[in-house]
């Protein structure tokens, strides 16, 4: 039986909460500390794109964080991190906040997002290989890693290197 998992805004009862699912899920602190980061950069954060996936009891599982890149000067939205804690992986908890994020994002006017990450996962949220729209970035990485999706079909994916956030450090 799966979880129905609630999904929401994080609130800042949420941050300690958040860091001990980044810091559970990940073998190093540094998307702990990356999240953190992010969330005092006001160039990067943006109110309501740090989603949570909680069981009904409240107990955060998950949690995908939207922030502030550019796809050339175009400006995009970066998914990263996302996390689970771990005794809840695979459960449907990461899903959930990254749909919530999504859509989120969506309701927000938001067209463009970008993501680095495990190319068996992300196409399912509709994401596709990001050199197929002519975006890259200026470090190497397995092609098939840097996906894009457009949130506004009126919009497609402009072109371009992708500039995260200062604190990606890339």
């Amino acid at each position: 039986m799966s979880t129905p998992w609630i999904t929401r805004a994080e609130t800042s009862a949420d941050i300690p909460s958040i860091r001990e699912i980044n810091l559970g899920a990940f073998p190093t602190p540094a998307e702990a500390d990356l999240v953190d980061a992010l969330r005092a950069d006001p160039t990067a954060w943006i109110e309501g794109l740090s989603l949570v996936a909680a069981d009904e009891a409240g107990h955060l599982a998950g949690h995908a964080l939207l922030t502030r890149c550019h796809i050339g000067t175009t400006p995009a939205l970066c998914l990263a991190p996302c996390a689970v804690r771990p005794e809840r992986q695979r459960t449907g908890a990461g899903s959930a906040a990254i749909r919530a994020a999504l859509a989120a994002a969506s309701s927000l006017g938001e067209r463009h997002v970008v993501v680095l990450g495990h190319p068996d996962y992300y196409p399912r949220f509709g994401f596709t290989r990001a050199s197929d729209h002519g975006i890259g970035l200026t470090i190497d990485v397995p092609d098939d890693a840097l996906m894009a999706l457009s949130l506004d079909a009126d919009h497609p994916l402009p072109s371009g290197t992708v500039h995260y956030a200062a604190a990606f450090g890339i």
